[in-house]
């Protein structure tokens, strides 16, 4: 895999569990990587979090730490959603990314 690539991959996989982590009541959280059959990667992070609340939206200032997790994986994957997670109950976010392959 192209090095950019693969340092996008790990930035987005990073970003959608730092989300999960800060940001739901799960204990634990489950994270997969799959080849996709078009030269591309489905990177997703399935939580434990059933209480329904929606992904944080925010516009962080020019100072602010953070903030900008899933401004972040907006830009760099060429697509990305939420679904229920069929793993655990709660929610899985995902974010597809081209290889270059």
């Amino acid at each position: 895999m192209p090095e950019e690539a693969c340092a996008n991959a790990v930035l987005l996989v990073s970003e959608l569990a730092t989300n999960a982590v800060l940001h739901t009541l799960s204990l634990r959280i489950l994270c997969g990587i799959r080849l996709l059959s078009d030269a591309g990667l489905r990177l997703e992070v399935h939580d434990r979090d059933a209480s329904g609340r929606r992904l944080p939206c925010r516009v962080p200032g020019p100072d602010d730490e953070g903030g900008r997790g899933l401004l972040l994986v907006q830009e760099i994957a060429d697509s990305w959603g939420v679904v229920p997670s069929p793993l655990t109950g709660g929610n899985a976010v995902w974010a597809n990314l081209a290889t270059g392959l």
